[in-house]
């Protein structure tokens, strides 16, 4: 069974304000620096070949999202996983679009084998990652999140990542001792998808709260001994550990996305409501989150294990 203490997830994320190193697609650069802003983080869009892998030594953690690469961000790609993997620092993948053609599969596929803490796509690229789909239309997913969750579990097993599928309702699939554990978080607004850049930022986010892990800082208040998942071991704990960091993210943007639509008229304006939520959200609205865990079992099917309000 794994507990999700999100009042401490938020306390780590804030106390620690990881600078996160974002190899990320032009369209959205803006956008998810101010995402990362508004959440307590501070936002490095550092995409060059040649300081990538020098920053990455700096950096908490690393989004590397290839929407809309060119050669010096393949390059600085490169340089910056392998300085995370060294250094053991988190870094989060977006195989933004995989499955659409050749080359941009290709690239995607060869970062997906060197180890990311966390995958974060829609069902489509993470079905099609897995290698039992062909893709979305673009960046717009084509499947639905629970049809592809036992390809997030098989991508999952392979890769050793926390894998999350964004949807209506995410989900989010973790392989611990064992076993293959779903984390399914519900909230969002119909308005989020219309707004360029939430899935590209919420790769960000990921990145953040994993990064608040790794810092090992905690609210004084709580009862947490922070696990620093990239330093131990792949044992339960740290795998537990890394599982609630990414569930706390989907988390954060759930909250914050039901928020955004009081007020808003159409996408323009939910936009800026949606990044006041973010800065709002503290860890007593995120222990509010309707978070369901199940288990996925050999059959494909969920055996749900509770609700956590």
């Amino acid at each position: 069974m794994v507990d999700f203490d999100l009042r401490s997830a938020n306390a780590r994320l804030r106390a620690s304000n990881p600078l996160i190193q974002c190899i990320t697609n032009t369209v959205v650069q803006q956008f998810s620096a101010n995402v990362l802003l508004a959440i307590g983080a501070s936002p490095a869009m550092l995409d060059h070949e040649a300081d990538a892998g020098q920053f990455a030594g700096i950096a908490s953690g690393i989004l590397v999202n290839f929407g809309t690469a060119s050669n010096h961000q393949l390059l600085a790609a490169d340089a910056a996983i392998d300085v995370a993997n060294i250094a053991g620092k988190p870094w989060v993948l977006d195989p933004v679009s995989v499955g659409a053609v050749d080359f941009r599969t290709s690239r995607i596929r060869r970062a997906a084998a060197d180890h990311p803490t966390a995958i974060r796509g829609n069902a489509s690229e993470i079905a099609a990652l897995a290698g039992v789909g062909l893709g979305g239309r673009g960046v717009d997913s084509t499947d639905e999140v629970d049809a592809v969750l036992p390809a997030a579990a098989k991508l999952a097993r392979e890769t050793g990542a926390i894998v999350a599928v964004s949807g209506p309702t995410d989900a989010v699939v973790a392989h611990i001792d064992g076993t293959d554990r779903v984390a399914r978080i519900s909230g969002g607004h119909e308005f989020m998808p219309l707004v360029i850049g939430t899935g590209c930022s919420l790769g960000a986010v990921t990145v953040a709260y994993l990064a608040a892990v790794r810092a090992g800082l905690a609210d004084p208040d709580a009862d947490v001994s922070a696990v620093n998942a990239t330093e131990q071991s792949a044992n339960g704990g740290a795998a537990s550990a890394k599982f609630e960091a990414v569930v706390a993210a989907h988390a954060h943007f759930a909250v914050a996305g039901e928020l955004a639509a009081d007020g808003a008229k159409g996408p323009g304006s939910y936009s800026v409501n949606f990044l006041d939520a973010l800065h709002t959200v503290d860890g007593d609205r995120l222990a509010q989150a309707r978070i369901g865990l199940d288990t996925l079992t050999s059959a494909n099917e969920t055996a749900g294990e509770g609700v956590q309000a």
